[in-house]
Formats: C-alpha cells, structure tokens, sequence
C-alpha cells in the first residue's frame, strides 16, 4: 500500500492530458479554440485546474552572452477544481485570447525561419503539475501588416529570418515584455547601402506601431550604423495608402540624407 502511495505520487498510473485544436491558424487579437481532453488513470485523483499557456522563443542579452529561453507571455485557465475517477474522460473546450502584440510565425504560407510558438496545456493533481507538449500554434499577420510586408517584397526585398528579443522598444508602448524582429535581405536597388532590413510590428485593437530599422554598410573609414524610422497605422485605414511608393520614398530620404544613396 505505501509502494502504491508512493507510484501516485510521482504521478505512476496517474492522468493524462491532450490538447487539440480545431485550427492551429490564428492572428493577433483572436482566439485559438480547441479542447483539453483529461483522460484519468488507474486511481482517483483530484484535479486542481487546468490551464493553458501561449509560449515563443525569446533571445536575451546579458552582458556580453546572449542565450535562448521559452517564456510563456499568455495563460488562462480552462478549469477549476474537479474530481477524475479512475479510467474517466474529462473533456474541456477552450478558447483562448492571443495578444495583440503576439509574434508572428508565418507570411503567405511560408514559415519565417527563427520562430517558435505553441500552446501549453498544465495539470495540477497534489500540487504536483504536470506540464503537456508543446502544440504549435501559426500566428498570421493582421491585414495592416500584411500590407506593410507585402510591399516590402514588392520593392524586392526577401525574408530572411525573424526571433524575439527581450526588451522594449524606445518610445513604443508595449504591454509584452519582448518585441519581434523580421529580418530582410535587401532589394537589389539598395544592395549596396544596407546589409539589411528589420521591422518590429507592435500592434493594439486601434492601430500598430510599425519600426524600421536599416542596418547601414560602413565604408573602408566609416563604421555602419543603424538608422531607425517609426510611424502609426490605422488598422481601419491600412488599405488606403500606397505603401510601396510610401516606404520606397523613406527609404531613399534617410539614405540620401546619410550620403548612403545617389
């Protein structure tokens, strides 16, 4: 009996849980729907809750080491309390709130290289919790950032990668604690004064802040710099501006300006 005790403890014979979406595809600002399905195992147990957390990648800089952790920037309960008798299915149907600020993992069908998202279901049974597999989870952009990407591929810019850092962004209200950075190789007409093109989306109900940042070529005398641009887009305005002509007449002011562009 004490060796029985003990198996229940460290959680022998002991419930298990499975997560399934009805549709892994989201973006900022919607939901993610599915059902958490508790399966009980060979003794009674009682269930504190159940819970659900969205996790990503994020890279940290610490002094002079940067390193990669999971951090989880969104939970949510699915249940309180329940009692799981022996050998009985418990199933809890969820839906769950993605941040307006959440990374996005994927741009007209193409996975960005560098990104990593997922839900991840807990258990707790006697304060002992029991943490799920990761459940990937494709986060698409918002139609105002679809416009803002799309136009840069028009000029002839190509993706690159993309991660997550930790930190904020200067003068940008963020309510997550990191901000994502999609990277570009630079399109042939501005080959030769940027290495390339990051731009971090950060996104409320109303409107995004979208930042640009050019990491600038140095010259045989010069060290390369990083030029930064900013500016607000309406979400309900996004489709009445000419994007392409918009970003390809900024770029060329503040390389002009910097004597990086004839």
């Amino acid at each position: 009996m004490v060796f029985k005790r003990l198996m229940q403890a460290m959680g022998v014979g002991g419930p298990s849980v499975e997560t399934v979406l009805a549709n892994p595809n989201c973006r900022p600002g919607g939901q993610v729907e599915g059902t958490v399905h508790v399966a009980g195992g060979d003794h009674q147990v009682e269930v504190s809750y159940v819970s659900l957390g969205l996790v990503t990648r994020v890279e940290v800089e610490s002094g002079d080491n940067d390193y990669q952790t999971t951090q989880e920037f969104q939970r949510q309960k699915v249940t309180g309390p329940f009692r799981l008798e022996a050998g009985q299915r418990y199933d809890v149907p969820f839906r769950f709130d993605v941040p307006w600020e959440t990374p996005l993992t994927e741009v007209y069908g193409q996975h960005l290289h560098g990104m990593t998202m997922g839900l991840r279901t807990e258990l707790e049974v006697a304060r002992s919790v029991d943490k799920g597999d990761l459940d990937a989870v494709a986060v698409h952009p918002l139609p105002a950032q679809e416009r803002i990407l799309e136009a840069f591929l028009r000029l002839g810019f190509r993706f690159a990668r993309a991660d997550v850092e930790r930190g904020h962004v200067y003068g940008v209200h963020q309510t997550l604690p990191f901000y994502q950075e999609i990277e570009f190789h630079p399109a042939p007409q501005y080959a030769g004064a940027i290495n390339q093109l990051e731009v971090t989306f950060v996104a409320d109900p109303r409107q995004m802040q979208v930042v640009l940042e050019l990491d600038k070529r140095g010259g045989l005398f010069t060290e390369g710099r990083d030029a930064f641009g900013r500016f607000t887009v309406d979400h309900a305005t996004a489709d009445r501006t000419d994007w392409t002509a918009q970003l390809d007449a900024w770029l060329r002011q503040s390389l002009q300006r910097r004597g990086l562009f004839g």
